[in-house]
């Protein structure tokens, strides 16, 4: 009998990408998104987290929901910089947590308000 196990198969999600101009916005942008990574992770995913922590486990170029991480040509990561954005120093980013059923508007909404608003004011 084979059992099916979610938390070692290769889901779905989406990658948002955004563009970020020079290197200390790229710098800056990851480390406002890391201390909101758990914030981030609830927004990303419908039902708060759940679906996500069914995929985000570190298996199948994936980063863990636990852990927030950043690197070039990184596909494990939770925020990839391409290799091309890395040389160049200037560019756009790419987040690889949302869920594939997340609603683009919540997830545009939480990066603009980390990255640039820095206001989680209702």
């Amino acid at each position: 009998m084979t059992l099916f196990h979610y938390h070692n198969t290769p889901l779905s999600g989406i990658f948002i990408n955004f563009t970020v101009i020079i290197v200390r916005a790229i710098d800056k942008a990851i480390e406002k998104m890391s201390k909101e990574h758990e914030r981030h992770i609830r927004a990303y995913d419908p039902r708060g987290g759940r679906d996500n922590a069914r995929r985000l486990t570190g298996l199948h170029e994936t980063s863990s929901i636990h852990d927030f991480s950043a690197g070039v040509a990184n596909r494990g990561a939770s925020i990839r910089i391409p290799r091309q954005v890395g040389e160049d120093r200037c560019g756009y980013l790419e987040d690889r947590r949302p869920s594939s059923n997340c609603d683009p508007y919540c997830v545009t909404e939480m990066i603009v308000r980390t990255t640039v608003l820095g206001s989680y004011d209702d």
